[in-house]
């Protein structure tokens, strides 16, 4: 064990400047670079095939019975202890190297919804420990030794995150879904806000860690004299949303500054109230950390008609180009695209090209003319598909989406949304998603996860498409709810489990109470829709979800847009992978990929398909991949770990060859990246696991040899 153990210190002082063997993962993602990186190695390609697992933590937060919760945390180790949240936003703290809880905070009240949460941040100054976490609409900060919440910090131990935005607090709900990054004693949050009309701004913030003031904000959507201003009209900061880093945020803790990864602007489909390119819309941004203060931005996608939000956060990446060092930040996108950046000025390290794309079609809608392509490394995903594309299940499968594809409007990679329907690939989940790339610096290989998912875009009138039969509070519901609601529940309520999940018979899940909350705070993948409904529209979508007819509707406010009598477009079919009438996918696969990208070189050292449907796999053929959100973990040890398909998979790769060298089945489908620590002389891979009936809050797994 002395010799393993020596071995190993020296192969991580080999693989890092300077590892503390006791935190080498302490920050979401692995680090402050968002590398989701493992300097560890007792672990490795040799030995891999005799992992087990060491311990399994059961949460408690639902009695058995409940909706089973998915879990997007990526737990952080720091001295020995584990800190995790669940899916339903409890806090935990776990001795690593047994699985046996230390604490647990309870920081929702009762009867608010969960939302996606995907992990916790650390800090400490002269012995101060503390847990900074969001929970509904609040910052809060909780003591790492005992679990109990600060009062000290903002208000009672709470800092309100609806406060300091445009909007009405009292009419907005404002969330993280990743965590913040820690600067000295600041930490830096993005946003999660909603994507629909009157959606506010996602402002960029910093809070200081000890008392929860308010450091500094940062405009994404910019204020006149502020840069970028002019890329709005003039008064789109009055009105105009979204534009917020919901995905993550990487710090250069010697450079000062903090790269973010920026969202789309809303309305995502139709945008002829900002017109303008939208900075900084779908931007990588960087900023000075400790004021704010703009630095540069690169943007990804002008004028965003497409919901190609920047999906993870930017990797801080190093390599040998022509030679030279090279410090850069590596952003994967929706699009398929990796823009590898400078990352003391943005500029593209490869060649990058403005090329021009479709016009709309749309009366009042100004495409920008041209888009970024990135002339190295190409795209790791489809971008393009013809008719030999198409899967072939049966003649009449085959015929009906034959006949869609002649149907809809198709140009490639841009096309804009149309009346006729358009075909959108990789589409709103295509590409990269939330969990990100991982990037080994000893061999500035960047391993990446892809979803081949095409969708149809469908273009109404939401007033007119939508229209009211009669006045009654159940069928001003019924309309409130396919505006809002029947893109991802579906127009008969059944959803796509477990992502968007079935509201039939809600009255057996859940109060009125509990579904008007959720309904205005969000949950899960949920957005909070709570000043982009109108009271009368929340209550109205209420009495249709629980089949409450008879009572009369009040009037429904105007949703805030910057023209006046403006036509709301909307996209009615948003979130779902085209599929034909049998419901299996329209186009063949693979539908997810794992690739391993050179950075040096900006070309893929392999490219293998990740996941399978058994059933859908062709005898003896290769398999399908399966659409997957998390993202990989590559390791000293030689190894990429990923799990977070369907089939409830845990995978090890090896990062050289991508051959496949060890799996195992976890009790549910994972949706959360994997992480990897050192305890009393052992390297542990640790996940979230999502629950199950028997379970249904979930677990956490760890594995060692």
């Amino acid at each position: 064990m002395m010799l393993l153990l020596a071995g190993l210190m020296a192969g991580c002082k080999s693989n890092a400047d300077s590892v503390n063997l006791d935190r080498t993962w302490s920050f979401y993602k692995g680090d402050e670079a968002s590398s989701s990186y493992s300097p560890l190695e007792e672990i490795n390609v040799s030995n891999v095939s005799g992992l087990k697992n060491a311990w399994t933590f059961q949460m408690s937060d639902l009695p058995q019975g409940e909706q089973p919760v998915s879990s997007q945390s990526n737990p952080i180790i720091v001295d020995g202890i584990m800190y995790a949240n669940s899916g339903k936003q409890t806090v935990y703290a776990i001795d690593a190297a047994t699985g046996k809880e230390i604490w647990s905070c309870k920081t929702l009240d009762e009867g608010v919804p969960s939302a996606a949460s995907r992990g916790v941040t650390y800090w400490e100054s002269k012995g101060d420990k503390r847990i900074l976490y969001s929970s509904g609409n609040y910052l809060m900060a909780i003591d790492a030794k005992t679990g109990k919440i600060i009062p000290s910090f903002g208000t009672n131990g709470r800092v309100n995150l609806n406060e300091g935005m445009r909007d009405d607090p009292e009419k907005i709900s404002v969330t993280l879904s990743s965590p913040g990054r820690i600067y000295k004693d600041l930490i830096i949050i993005g946003a999660r806000t909603p994507d629909s009309y009157g959606a506010p701004p996602g402002y960029i913030r910093a809070y200081h860690c000890k008392t929860g003031k308010l450091e500094w904000t940062f405009h994404t959507i910019p204020h006149p004299g502020e840069p970028g201003y002019e890329t709005w009209p003039p008064d789109a900061y009055k009105y105009a949303g979204g534009v917020n880093c919901w995905a993550g945020l990487s710090i250069d803790t010697r450079r000062g500054m903090v790269f973010l990864a920026l969202g789309s602007p809303s309305y995502d489909y139709y945008a002829t109230d900002r017109k303008g390119e939208n900075l900084f819309g779908n931007c990588v941004l960087a900023l000075d950390a400790a004021t704010g203060q703009y630095k540069w931005h690169f943007q990804t996608v002008h004028h965003d008609l497409w919901d190609y939000d920047l999906p993870a956060p930017p990797n801080l990446v190093t390599f040998t180009k022509d030679g030279k060092q090279v410090d850069a930040v590596a952003q994967v996108t929706k699009q398929g695209f990796v823009f590898i950046l400078n990352r003391d000025t943005g500029k593209p390290v490869y060649p990058v090209e403005e090329r021009k794309v479709p016009a709309s079609h749309i009366p009042g809608e100004e495409v920008w003319p041209t888009q970024p392509f990135p002339v190295k490394p190409k795209a790791f995903v489809k971008q393009f598909m013809t008719e030999e594309d198409l899967n072939y299940y049966s003649d009449e499968d085959h015929k009906a989406i034959l006949q869609q594809f002649r149907s809809v409007r198709y140009e490639g990679l841009f096309t804009p949304p149309d009346l006729k329907g358009t075909l959108s690939l990789p589409a709103t989940r295509g590409g990269a998603n939330w969990g990100g790339a991982a990037y080994d610096p000893g061999t500035a290989h960047l391993y990446i996860r892809g979803n081949n998912l095409p969708e149809i875009i469908t273009i109404v009138d939401l007033d007119k498409h939508f229209a009211a039969r009669d006045n009654s509070v159940f069928e001003t519901g019924r309309v409130a709810y396919m505006r809002h609601c029947s893109a991802c529940h579906g127009a008969e309520k059944k959803g796509i489990p477990p992502t968007f999940p079935s509201l039939i018979s809600l009255k057996n899940k859940m109060s009125e109470k509990e579904a008007l909350e959720k309904i205005r705070m969000g949950g899960g993948s949920m957005p909070g829709y709570k000043g982009v409904l109108t009271p009368a529209e929340e209550q109205a979508i209420t009495a249709f979800l629980f089949d409450k007819k008879g009572d009369q509707a009040g009037p429904v406010a105007e949703v805030k847009t910057g023209e006046t009598n403006a036509i709301r477009y909307g996209n009615i079919t948003g979130y779902k992978t085209w599929a034909g009438p049998s419901g299996n996918p329209a186009m063949k696969g693979p539908w997810g990929t794992l690739n391993a990208l050179n950075l040096s070189t900006g070309e893929y050292e392999w490219q293998i398909p990740l996941g399978n449907d058994e059933k859908l796999q062709e005898k003896g053929g290769p398999i399908t991949g399966l659409l997957g959100r998390s993202g990989p973990m590559v390791t000293a040890g030689g190894l990429v770990f990923i799990s977070g398909a369907e089939d409830k998979k845990l995978w090890a790769f090896d990062k050289t060859t991508g051959k496949m060298v060890w799996e195992t089945e976890l009790p549910a489908a994972n949706n959360a990246n994997v992480c990897s620590y050192y305890l009393n002389g052992k390297q542990y891979i640790a996940l979230s696991v999502g629950g199950t009936k028997e379970n249904p809050s979930g677990s956490i797994m760890a594995f060692s040899l």
